[in-house]
């Protein structure tokens, strides 16, 4: 004998939670958006590690700034693909489907909650971690902002090669003013021909060099102030390259890992309808009363 609630529940597809009519699954929306988070630290861990792997404390030792980035991008997409798909396959697999929706209904339905995981999970991710754009951002600040920094270093030091003499310590002052004029010219672009004069007497002043000596001293050490600021500019401009590749690989990597969120999801909203358990994932199916 009919009851009054199965005359007025239509009866649905096998798993159907009967007497409800939300078609967003909240529980399994939130649980895969968790599941993509963690899976997502564990790959970056061990990408770390293995990023670290690459690296030596010694110079010239190790894989080469260009392939630890190749290496560092495929691990990114590979990252952001797994734990996306991991986790909509988990809310595809887990949601409780409405019974008044046809097969393709179904599938974009299961298809719409792993996008919702992965939406989810990406700010989860944002949140919690340095945004990829905002991080590359600031590593191409870092380098271009680095270039003063290594003028002011090298010129410090060089203004103490320059004033080297057989008389003991040149003095702080001298000492100073050259480092001054080689940081104020190398920063504007070249130091000129009137600073290498006035570098020249502050040589003389100080040490035993003939007028030419000096003057030749200070071409030198000009000489190698610049290539220290060439070989910096081309540091930053690389580091500024790489950040900006770098950017677009986490971006390619995010919307790639949306799409795959919702095949994943439609693949376990899949398994779900057909009963088909972890222990024979991809065998034949297990038919359950």
């Amino acid at each position: 004998m009919a009851t009054v609630i199965d005359i007025i529940t239509p009866a649905g597809p096998v798993g159907a939670a009967r007497g409800t009519d939300r078609y967003v699954d909240l529980p399994a929306i939130v649980g895969g958006a968790l599941i993509a988070t963690a899976v997502g630290i564990v790959l970056f861990t061990f990408g770390s590690a293995f990023g670290l792997s690459l690296t030596s404390a010694e110079p010239g030792e190790g894989a080469s700034l260009r392939w630890i980035a190749i290496a560092g991008g495929i691990w990114v997409i590979w990252q952001a693909i797994s734990s996306a798909a991991a986790g909509a396959y988990f809310a595809g697999r887990m949601r409780r489907p409405v019974g008044d929706a046809d097969a393709d209904e179904v599938e974009t339905r299961d298809g719409a909650h792993g996008v919702a995981v992965w939406a989810l999970a990406t700010l989860i991710t944002a949140t919690f971690a340095a945004a990829g754009v905002g991080g590359a951002a600031r590593v191409a600040g870092a380098a271009l902002g680095g270039v003063p920094t290594v003028i002011s270093d090298n010129s410090n030091y060089l203004s103490g090669v320059a004033l080297r003499n057989d008389t003991g310590l040149p003095s702080t002052e001298a000492r100073a003013e050259v480092a001054s004029v080689l940081v104020r010219s190398l920063t504007d672009g070249e130091v000129s021909n009137a600073d290498r004069t006035y570098l020249a007497r502050v040589l003389v002043a100080e040490t035993r060099l003939t007028p030419a000596e000096a003057r030749t001293r200070v071409d030198e050490t000009v000489a190698t102030a610049e290539r220290a600021r060439d070989k910096a500019i081309e540091a930053a401009e690389q580091g500024r390259i790489f950040a900006l590749i770098g950017a677009f690989v986490v971006a390619a990597s995010i919307l790639t890992a949306g799409a795959a969120a919702y095949f994943a999801a439609v693949l376990g909203g899949k398994h779900r309808n057909e009963n088909i358990g972890f222990a024979r994932f991809g065998g034949a199916r297990r038919n359950r009363a």
